[in-house]
């Protein structure tokens, strides 16, 4: 027979579960809410604006004021926007607009919570596949790159020249000289045309299957007049380069890959003698029960369910996941024949791992 104390105890699980259950849902809901706030330019406009009413803060955002009110109420009661119900008005306290405008560029959280809605304009086709298998495609995804290229951008403008390259040693002298260099799965090219501009005797060489990534990289180094960015429209696993970059770089891109363990393998043939391969991925364990401490890891999971694993599972591949770690990203690296791996960190990124190692 159950005790009074197991019975007090267990409705005492179920009440703080409970208490769980309803944060979470209005947690999602306030993602969402979000999501929209980044997307029509809510928090930029209330980040420049002093308190006000929703009617002066649709008339500046150019928006529908009765839309507006609503999303004004449910972000008081989330907790991002204050109200004042004297003067009905609302503000953005500016700790809040750290991390919710534009201007915060890589510390932005609200352009990163659009990746719950994508995930939700997905969920009865993920909800499908758990009855049928498979996966999806990209094309099942239509503003992914687009979203991704911006949050991406951000990161790249922040730090990629002045922190993430330098953590290669001598790479910025060596760029300076004259290197050959390739990213692979460039997506919309940002990076390479950054590293391209900033280091006219290199040539760089971005390659990436879809036709979409390729033209917006293609446009941007047009845009910039970069005669050393070349764009070239190639599924990595068919890859065959052999001996022909110095520095070969992938920001998380390898975890998509319908077939991750071949095209590291590639990278490794694409790399000459004493060549480097610097490889950015999510920060995580290979072993879940490590990740439950890991403040993003159910975002990571439900990353890799939603998009990750699913597109690599829809080009019938190993689904491979968000969330593969960093003990089995150094065995795969070491089996594609890259040595002396290191595992690396920058300050402005605390969610990936940097890896750099080099060919033997």
């Amino acid at each position: 027979m159950t005790t009074k104390t197991e019975e007090e105890t267990t409705g005492e699980a179920v009440e703080q579960f409970a208490g769980r259950c309803l944060g979470v849902m209005n947690n999602a809901a306030a993602a969402l809410l979000a999501s929209i706030g980044h997307q029509t330019g809510l928090f930029d406009t209330m980040a420049v604006l002093p308190t006000s009413s929703s009617a002066r803060i649709a008339s500046a955002a150019g928006l529908n004021e009765r839309y507006v009110r609503e999303w004004l109420n449910g972000m008081t009661v989330t907790g991002f926007v204050e109200y004042s119900p004297e003067t009905r008005t609302y503000s953005l306290p500016a700790a809040h607009a750290a991390l919710l405008t534009t201007a915060a560029g890589p510390d932005n959280i609200a352009q990163v919570l659009q990746f719950v809605a994508m995930m939700g304009e997905v969920e009865q086709k993920i909800v499908e596949r758990f009855r049928t298998g498979g996966g999806l495609s990209y094309s099942d995804y239509p503003r992914f790159h687009q979203t991704m290229a911006e949050e991406s951008a951000a990161t790249f403008d922040a730090a990629l020249l002045g922190a993430v390259l330098p953590l290669v040693p001598d790479l910025p002298a060596r760029l300076a000289t004259g290197i050959d260099v390739a990213d692979v799965g460039c997506g919309s090219g940002h990076a390479i045309n950054l590293m391209a501009d900033a280091y006219p005797t290199s040539t760089f060489t971005g390659y990436d299957f879809s036709e979409e990534a390729i033209a917006h990289g293609r446009s941007e180094a047009a845009r910039m007049g970069l005669a050393n960015a070349t764009f070239v429209l190639q599924d990595v696993a068919d890859l065959h380069a052999p001996d022909s970059f110095d520095l070969v770089t992938a920001f998380d891109a390898i975890h998509d890959q319908a077939h991750p363990a071949t095209v590291l393998a590639n990278i490794g043939q694409a790399l000459r003698r004493g060549g480097q391969f610097l490889m950015v991925d999510f920060k995580a364990s290979s072993n879940v029960e490590e990740n439950i401490g890991l403040p993003w890891a159910g975002f990571l999971y439900a990353m890799s369910t939603f998009h990750c694993m699913s597109v690599s599972l829809g080009l019938d591949g190993d689904g491979l996941g968000t969330a593969w770690g960093e003990q089995v990203a150094r065995r795969m690296l070491t089996e594609a024949g890259l040595r002396d791996i290191e595992t690396k960190s920058i300050e402005s990124d605390p969610f990936n791992n940097y890896f750099v190692a080099t060919k033997k």
